[in-house]
């Protein structure tokens, strides 16, 4: 893990503050928002760059773990999203969708490090990667319409047509990238090294850029901070309980269950901010609970992979 990886919840939360700083600045806050949407696409294009589409096979080799993952992923998570928005959100609209939003897209990078961290199977895990992102990207849309579709906010046709533009657009350039690469090995790991903390930077400029143009109407609206925080709490500590459940009635070794808790509660918040910054320009608040939600996730993850290495060295003794 680079020094950037290790802060990167230092790193976002410099961008919150510093955004809101030259949010105060007229020029900047009205020119800011023009962009937030071309630092997320470039993000998303190295971020997919990165990612071993090539192995998606790999993932069906393991059918218990896959099929395991699949099911709480993108049957049980959604649900039980859709359930924390009814019960704390419904009277907030945006919050709701923004909460939704970044419940049902499961992460495809960070997990793979807090996996380590936890001494979790890295190998399995890299292998659903790739089946986590190509389900998200056609799943995303219709978890939207299916449970928020009725809020009077989400426009299907606009939404679709944010999806194609935000995100198979780098989708496709990075893996016609690849393609290019592919022949071009010592190119392609030189490249993909260089490139590995980009998405970071980018990830916090247009966060900066946000909080310039949007900034103020967080500050006016702190109180909507503690509405959003049970549920968000409720689902990481629901949702590791129930995925070491679902391991251990499987009868998963520490390593997969480990693996298998991580992808459950791991979140992809970028890839969720982008389509929100496209599909809902005027609704802020949603992609400000994007922007809010890693700032606690990332300490959460860092906490549960700390609590399964307890658990190791219990299942060890015992």
């Amino acid at each position: 893990m680079s020094v950037i990886e290790k802060l990167y919840s230092i790193i976002i939360l410099a961008a919150v503050i510093l955004g809101l700083s030259l949010g105060q600045v007229d020029l900047i806050r009205i020119h800011a928002e023009s962009l937030i949407v071309p630092f997320l696409l470039a993000m998303l294009y190295i971020t997919f760059l990165q990612i071993p589409l090539d192995q998606l096979k790999k993932a069906f080799k393991n059918i218990k773990f896959t099929s395991t993952s699949l099911l709480l992923n993108f049957v049980w998570t959604p649900v039980f999203a859709w359930l924390l928005a009814m019960i704390f959100l419904s009277d907030h609209p945006a919050l709701y969708i923004g909460f939704i939003m970044l419940m049902v897209t499961p992460c495809t990078d960070w997990y793979l490090i807090f996996t380590g961290i936890a001494k979790g199977n890295v190998a399995l895990s890299t292998a659903i990667l790739p089946l986590n992102l190509v389900l998200q990207v056609v799943l995303l849309p219709i978890y939207l319409i299916l449970f928020a579709g009725s809020s009077g906010v989400v426009e299907f046709s606009f939404l679709v047509e944010s999806v194609l533009i935000v995100l198979l657009l780098p989708l496709l350039l990075a893996v016609l990238t690849n393609l290019f690469l592919k022949k071009r090995k010592a190119l392609q790991e030189s490249l993909l090294n260089k490139l590995s903390t980009i998405p970071i930077v980018l990830l916090s400029l247009a966060i900066m850029a946000m909080f310039a143009a949007h900034g103020q109407l967080l500050l006016e609206h702190l109180d909507l901070l503690w509405i959003i925080l049970l549920p968000i709490l409720l689902f990481f500590i629901v949702n590791f309980f129930i995925s070491q459940k679902a391991g251990k009635l499987l009868k998963f070794s520490y390593r997969d269950c480990a693996s298998l808790s991580m992808t459950t509660l791991a979140r992809n918040s970028p890839l969720a901010l982008a389509i929100a910054m496209t599909a809902f320009p005027d609704e802020p608040f949603i992609a400000l609970i994007l922007v809010i939600g890693p700032l606690l996730e990332l300490p959460i993850l860092a906490v549960f992979s700390q609590i399964l290495l307890l658990l190791s060295k219990k299942t060890k003794t015992d």
